[in-house]
């Protein structure tokens, strides 16, 4: 029989080792338990600030545990997702760390309804993750009208972060001047 090692976990940032404890409080109060290498493969997430594709995670947890293989991450993000820690952006094939459930404290509105939406930046790839109510009232409704019954909704969003926006304005005008001073 061979025992499975202990992970060595990485070393988070204060905030970060708060949101792993408030996500351990949450999976307990499912009865789930946030396991250590659910609790790195969170930790990683909740680090970056980039969305992290499948392999990303897996490269970065060989740092800490080289034998780690693609189906330990798949069956992590797995759970991650089931238990609302985490959502997938489907337009960059990444994850990120569900911010609403772990910053502040989660209800679901709405006929208990998970609605997310997320600005991406075309630029960058920075996610921006928002909750905004009035969103998911108008899409409540327009189901309800057609008799569909919504369980979760995430709208993805893309166009500049303002802070591409801003390079991106500058830029523009740069070229502007440059082509009426001919």
């Amino acid at each position: 029989m061979t025992k499975t090692p202990t992970l060595a976990p990485d070393r988070f940032s204060d905030r970060t080792e708060m949101l792993l404890n408030r996500a351990d409080r949450l999976c307990a109060a499912k009865n789930l338990k946030l396991t250590a290498l659910r609790r790195q493969i969170l930790g990683i997430m909740l680090s970056s600030d980039q969305p992290l594709g499948a392999y990303d995670l897996l490269e970065r947890l060989q740092t800490s545990q080289p034998g780690a293989a693609p189906p330990t991450v798949y069956r992590t993000l797995d759970f991650l997702l089931d238990t609302g820690l985490i959502h997938k952006i489907e337009r960059l094939s990444s994850f990120v760390p569900c911010t609403h459930a772990l910053d502040h404290d989660h209800t679901r509105e709405g006929d208990g309804v998970h609605a997310t939406q997320f600005l991406i930046c075309n630029a960058c790839s920075h996610v921006t993750e928002l909750e905004e109510p009035t969103i998911l009232s108008a899409i409540l409704e327009a189901s309800r009208n057609v008799g569909f019954k919504v369980r979760q909704s995430t709208i993805e969003i893309e166009g500049l972060c303002a802070t591409c926006a801003a390079t991106q304005s500058k830029t523009d005008h740069n070229e502007e001047s440059r082509r009426t001073s001919r």
